[in-house]
C-alpha cells in the first residue's frame, strides 16, 4: 500500500464498547475525564481506519509506513511526555490510547512503544534545543520515523554490557559495532544510538552516552528480519554501525550514563502493562462473543458451564489487569510511581495476558488459529511484549530488589 492511500472508517466511542461487551465489569474506565476520552476516541478511530491494512500487512510480515505515519498525524505518538512542544496528554489519557491501539493491532502498539516511548522519550528528556528543534516535531507528527538502539545481539537483559563503542576524530564521532531488535531501524529516519566512549585520554572514557544519528549517514546499515512469528507488521532491524561518523553535536547533552536509557525504559514499562491490556481484552472480547454465537450439540456454548467457568477465570485476570493500569496511571498522575512499581504492572499484566489469549484461543477451537478471528495474532504478538522492556526475570528482579533492599543482579 501507498504511502498516499485513504484511510476509511468512522470513530466508536471507546468506552461504550467496552461497557457494551462487558469488558469493563468494575467500570474501572467509566469516569473518564473528557479530554482523556478525547483521545481516546481518537485511537479508536485510528484503528477502524488501518486495521484491515494492518491484519492483511501482519498475514504478510509487511511494514505499512503509511499506518505509522497516520498515527503522528492524528496526534498519538506524544505518550504522555511532558514538554512545551508537544500536546499534553495525561498518563490515563496515554495508557487508554496505548490499550486501544494494541487491542486492534499488536504491531502497531509497538510502533508507539519505538517512536512515542523510545524516540521521542530520548530525544525530549535528554536532547538539546538545536536537537529537540530540528527533530521533536517531525518525530511526533510521524514524518520522521525514530528508532531507539541499545539492545545488542549478545547484549539483551545485560545491555548494561553493551559493546558499541564511540570515539572521538577530531570534529566528529565515530561510532562502531552492532545493535539488534530496532524497531524503526531500517526505516529510513533516525536512530537513538546507545555507546561507550572508547577514549582513554578523556574524562567520559568509558561513560554511556546517546547519539542522534541519521539512517542514510555512511556506515549505517540497517536490515531487517525477517522470520518473525511475531510483531509481523512492524520491521525490527540488525544494524550494523561501520565507522559511522557523526559531528560532535550528535550527542544528546543530557544522556550522560546508563542510568539514563534505563529512565527511558521505565517509563515505557508502564506502556507495556497497558499495551498487554489492550492484547487481552481484544482476546476476551473475541473469546465472549464466539461463545455466545456458536453452536454445539444444540446449544451456545455459552450456555455450557465448563465455557462459562474459563470466561470468568479470563475477567477475573481482565479486571486484575484494569485494576494495575488505572492505579499506576493515578500515581503517574500525582508523581508518586516508581519505576518497580511500574516493573510489577508489567510483570503482572503480560503473564496475565498470556492466559487470557491462551484460553481464548483454546475456546475457539479450530477457529481460533485462523487469522480473521484476531486472537491466534494477539497471541503471538503477546509473545513478544512478554519479552521486551524487560523480560519477566529482570522484572522480577528489579521488583525483588526493591522490596527486599537486596540486589540479586550480577
Amino acid at each position: 500500500m501507498s504511502d498516499d492511500a485513504p484511510f476509511p472508517g468512522e470513530a466508536v466511542a471507546s468506552y461504550d464498547v467496552l461497557s457494551r461487551l462487558g469488558s469493563d465489569y468494575y467500570e474501572v474506565f467509566s469516569d473518564i475525564p473528557a479530554e482523556d476520552r478525547a483521545h481516546w476516541e481518537r485511537a479508536q478511530a485510528y484503528v477502524d481506519e488501518v486495521g484491515p491494512m494492518m491484519r492483511d500487512a501482519w498475514d504478510r510480515a509487511e511494514y505499512p509506513l503509511a499506518a505509522a505515519r497516520r498515527m503522528g498525524e492524528l496526534d498519538l505518538v506524544v505518550d504522555g511526555i511532558d514538554h512545551p512542544a508537544l500536546t499534553r496528554m495525561s498518563p490515563l489519557a496515554a495508557g487508554l490510547v496505548n490499550m486501544e491501539i494494541s487491542r486492534g493491532d499488536g504491531s502497531l502498539g509497538t510502533v508507539l512503544a519505538v517512536q512515542g516511548g523510545l524516540a521521542l522519550r530520548s530525544l525530549a528528556l535528554f536532547g538539546s534545543a538545536a536537537q529537540q528543534e530540528r527533530w521533536l516535531v517531525p518525530l511526533a507528527d510521524g514524518s520522521v520515523l525514530g528508532s531507539f538502539a541499545l539492545t545488542e545481539p549478545d547484549h539483551g537483559s545485560d545491555s548494561v554490557s553493551l559493546e558499541t563503542v564511540a570515539r572521538r576524530d577530531g570534529d566528529a564521532w565515530v561510532i562502531r559495532g552492532t545493535k539488534k531488535w530496532i524497531g524503526n531501524g531500517a526505516s529510513g529516519g533516525i536512530t537513538f544510538v546507545w555507546a561507550r566512549v572508547d577514549d582513554e585520554g578523556a574524562e567520559e572514557h568509558g561513560s554511556v552516552r546517546c547519539f542522534l544519528v541519521e539512517q542514510e549517514t555512511p556506515g549505517y546499515r540497517g536490515t531487517v528480519i525477517t522470520g518473525k512469528v511475531s510483531l509481523r507488521g512492524i520491521h525490527q532491524a540488525h544494524i550494523r554501525l561501520d565507522d559511522v561518523r557523526v559531528p560532535l553535536d550528535a550527542v544528546l547533552p543530557g544522556a550522560k550514563s546508563f542510568k539514563d536509557a534505563s529512565t527511558v525504559l521505565y517509563a515505557t514499562r508502564s506502556g507495556v502493562a497497558w499495551s498487554a491490556l489492550g492484547h487481552a481484552t481484544a482476546c476476551y472480547e473475541a473469546a465472549l462473543s464466539y461463545a455466545q454465537q456458536r453452536v454445539q450439540f444444540g446449544r451456545p456454548l455459552a450456555k455450557f458451564q465448563m465455557v462459562q467457568e474459563r470466561l470468568t477465570h479470563m475477567l477475573e485476570d481482565l479486571t486484575a489487569m484494569q485494576l494495575y493500569c488505572r492505579c499506576m496511571a493515578d500515581m503517574d498522575t500525582a508523581g508518586t510511581l516508581r519505576p518497580a512499581q511500574a516493573s510489577l504492572a508489567k510483570f503482572h499484566n503480560t503473564r496475565a495476558a498470556r492466559r487470557i489469549a491462551s484460553s481464548a484461543r483454546d475456546l475457539l477451537g479450530g477457529n481460533g488459529i485462523l487469522l480473521e478471528n484476531g486472537v491466534m495474532q494477539h497471541l503471538a504478538d503477546i509473545e513478544a511484549i512478554h519479552t521486551y522492556e524487560g523480560t519477566e526475570s529482570v522484572q522480577a528482579l528489579l521488583i525483588g530488589r526493591d522490596i527486599t533492599g537486596m540486589s540479586a543482579f550480577v
